[in-house]
């Protein structure tokens, strides 16, 4: 994963700098609930410098988007209290493929902005970049006040292999993801990698923040309540396998490589978040809260065909580094035409939204 897992970079059309507006909606939306634990942290402490990170914090607008709000709320608070600005020392995490070239070539527009609007009595803010991998240490011990991270934690640790059948049959044949006809023990090998992720993930936070130190993160879930008709899919991915699998059908792609793969990526309940968070005793939960935002396009574009191209676009972005690891460059321009088409046919019937998840969370 760390090797293969990245935000496709640049500024192109493929790019995720280009295609990343449904993450800006949800980052939007977490917004009030940022501002709040951000309220909490400061008025408890008061720090001459305050020290926060983005987990999975990619590249493009987005990345900053996180920070200039942080910087808002934090000044606004400061004023109200006579106090003096805090220093700010910050940093962005990702994997080692992420495009941090990109990011980094736009942090003196950032700073510029700052001074321009804040004027001379706006403290220092330091901005700089820590790949690896957050399964796992990233920071020394209580050195963090706050930690943040949007749309990442639903990625796992690594893909699920060898799950075979006794006889050495895929389990989950003809699927790159959990499906209708998914076989209990797939679910329940996914559950538990999220389990053990999850858990690893709160462990090194917990030992990263200080005491009474603040985390707020979202994520892509999935609303057990809802009971899907037989012409619904589960989630997007699903659609996406089943494109995959028309071209294994037409003899585009090898039928072993769709068995052999199983996307690394996990949508959990809020019921799962909830009970692995208080099992690991880490954290205290603050706020825990779902909404859905809908797959449309920024305009709101009602021409079906504009929305299959939008969403197709916008995993592209996401995914194509893994998916041209296992499938080969070659079928990437196919695969998501295919693809844009097949949502479009089913966004005739269904709406298409994420159901997200959104948790703050205390340390001790």
């Amino acid at each position: 994963m760390d090797q293969s897992l990245c935000m496709n970079g640049g500024e192109g059309r493929a790019s995720y700098a280009q295609n990343s507006f449904v993450q800006k909606q949800v980052m939007s939306r977490a917004m009030p609930a940022l501002q709040e634990t951000l309220g909490e942290l400061y008025l408890a402490s008061v720090p001459e410098c305050l020290k926060l990170a983005d987990l999975g914090c990619s590249s493009g607008p987005n990345a900053l988007l996180f920070l200039r709000e942080m910087i808002d709320s934090i000044d606004a608070m400061r004023k109200k209290l006579n106090k003096k600005e805090p220093t700010f020392q910050i940093f962005l995490n990702d994997l080692f493929n992420n495009d941090f070239n990109n990011l980094i070539r736009s942090i003196p527009s950032f700073y510029e902005e700052l001074r321009r609007e804040k004027g001379g009595d706006f403290g220092p803010c330091f901005i700089a970049a820590m790949p690896g991998n957050f399964y796992g240490r990233l920071f020394p011990d209580h050195s963090l006040h706050f930690i943040h991270s949007s749309y990442s934690v639903h990625w796992r640790s690594q893909a699920l292999a060898n799950l075979v059948s006794e006889f050495g049959s895929p389990l989950n044949k003809g699927h790159i993801y959990l499906a209708r006809t998914t076989p209990k023990s797939v679910h329940e090998a996914y559950l538990d990698l999220f389990k053990r992720d999850m858990t690893l993930f709160l462990k090194s936070r917990s030992e990263e923040l200080i005491l009474g130190g603040r985390m707020l993160f979202t994520m892509i879930g999935r609303d057990a309540t809802v009971n899907l008709s037989e012409d619904q899919v589960s989630n997007i991915y699903e659609l996406l396998g089943m494109t995959i699998s028309d071209m294994v059908q037409e003899g585009l792609i090898e039928e072993e490589k769709l068995d052999d793969w199983n996307m690394p990526i996990y949508l959990p309940t809020p019921k799962e978040v909830r009970h692995v968070i208080q099992k690991e005793g880490s954290f205290h939960i603050t706020r825990f809260e779902t909404f859905k935002r809908s797959a449309r396009p920024e305009m709101g574009d009602d021409d079906l065909q504009m929305r299959g191209k939008y969403a197709a676009a916008t995993i592209r972005a996401v995914f194509e580094s893994i998916l041209t690891t296992h499938f080969g460059e070659e079928i990437m321009d196919g695969l998501f035409e295919k693809f844009a088409s097949k949502v479009s046919h089913y966004m005739k019937l269904h709406e298409g939204e994420y159901f997200n998840i959104l948790v703050s969370v205390k340390n001790g």
